[in-house]
């Protein structure tokens, strides 16, 4: 017996960070979770599996129009032709829905009720799944406490929406839940969830996120995919299926042995390069970070670097990499003592002594709650509102003016 476990579908969710810079297929990238969706429908018919497991957040947002829903059961009906059944579980997205409630799903797609519990029985091959919908987009509740004990003989399986307590705070803790409460059902395996990073929890039994199908910005990195479970002579195995059709990554950059500004080029070739192997479009954040000698050039120069760094991927990549962020976090080389004379000095010093000076910290806030309602939304970004995040933003403002006062030799 083998069946797939997949969640966080998340269908036309629109892939964030990239469609403001020019050169960028919108469309491919539109398009990139549906592709991903096809891919694992394309292997479950290939394999033949037993049955699918969806557990939940299947669509994104309440649908514009209803081809989301019709290309899901066009989908749906590919399985019906080789008898795949497909079990569904809504999420806190499904939940929130209005239009995804209102058409209705092919014969092989059951979905478990909101309202308790619910077990289906595929007898042939002695399999019991058991689940529950959310109700409502927040559930706060454990709804795994309901969920009925394992039935002798069958192999048990529960699917749940959760948050499961002590995971990433990303993610809403809806369903909260410990490991005790999934463990005490006696199921031979749970698919879960909401996580959208891939993560055995436990092993016999198996408690498992499967992850999203397809990245959709720069905090979901990494393949992405779902899990084949096989059951074999009693023995459960696990087997990662990646479906993405488009990754997400993150590349650091220490430019900390860089004497000439324009040999940071030379390390987005290399790095770019690297990167080409894993054959699939890519999106990615560059991190550059170190203390250098060009830190000063790199940030007077700021708007120029940027669009070199974008210029010299698309060029290596021939179009198959996408910059979607460039984040400057290097350091300038000099460094100004307590003993120091001068303005810049004064300045430094008024950086560090700042996060213990609650007075000026709050006159400070003050200002930036002014600044705030004096400009519009899209160009006032972050949240600047609570002295933890101002102090932490402080070494980065002091790097930017110390660049800016400083000249190019670095000189005081």
């Amino acid at each position: 017996m083998k069946f797939i476990h997949a969640a966080d579908i998340h269908l036309d969710s629109p892939l964030r960070g990239l469609s403001r810079y020019d050169g960028i297929p919108i469309e491919q990238m539109q398009g990139a979770t549906r592709r991903s969706f096809v891919k694992m429908i394309d292997f479950a018919c290939s394999e033949l599996v037993d049955f699918i497991l969806l557990a939940g957040d299947l669509y994104d947002v309440d649908w514009k129009d209803y081809n989301t829903g019709l290309f899901f059961n066009q989908q749906m009906s590919r399985l019906r032709q080789v008898n795949i059944p497909v079990f569904i579980i809504l999420g806190n997205h499904d939940a929130d829905s209005v239009i995804t409630k209102q058409l209705r799903l092919p014969d092989n797609v059951i979905k478990f009720s909101w309202k308790q519990p619910e077990t289906h029985k595929l007898e042939t091959i002695k399999v019991a799944i058991h689940g529950q919908s959310f109700a409502k987009k927040s559930v706060t509740d454990n709804l795994s406490l309901a969920y009925p004990p394992a039935i002798p003989n069958y192999f048990n399986i529960g699917m749940l929406h959760t948050a499961l307590d002590g995971r990433p705070n990303e993610h809403k803790p809806y369903a909260p839940c410990t490991v005790s409460d999934l463990l005490v059902h006696g199921y031979d395996y749970w698919a879960l969830g909401h996580i959208h990073k891939r993560e055995i929890i436990h092993e016999n039994p198996w408690i498992v996120f499967s992850g999203n199908l397809q990245g959709r910005h720069a905090r979901e990195t990494g393949m992405k995919g779902c899990t084949l479970v096989t059951v074999e002579n009693e023995q459960t195995n696990l087997r990662f299926i990646p479906v993405d059709v488009l990754r997400w990554e993150i590349v650091y950059l220490d430019v900390s042995d860089i004497e000439i500004v324009d040999e940071i080029i030379d390390k987005v070739r290399e790095a770019v390069n690297k990167l080409m192997l894993e054959d699939i479009p890519l999106a990615l954040r560059f991190v550059i970070e170190g203390r250098c000698t060009i830190h000063n050039e790199l940030h007077n120069n700021l708007k120029y670097w940027l669009n070199e760094i974008r210029s010299t991927v698309m060029d290596v990549s021939l179009g198959n990499i996408w910059v979607e962020k460039v984040k400057l976090k290097t350091q300038a080389v000099r460094n100004i003592s307590t003993q120091d004379k001068g303005p810049l000095a004064e300045l430094s010093k008024y950086f560090r002594d700042l996060p213990k000076d609650e007075k000026e910290l709050q006159v400070l806030l003050t200002e930036l709650r002014f600044l705030k309602n004096a400009v519009p939304p899209d160009i006032y970004q972050g949240d600047l509102s609570s002295p933890e995040t101002v102090c932490k933003s402080l070494n980065n403002v002091e790097e930017l003016l110390m660049a800016q006062l400083q000249d190019e030799s670095g000189k005081k």
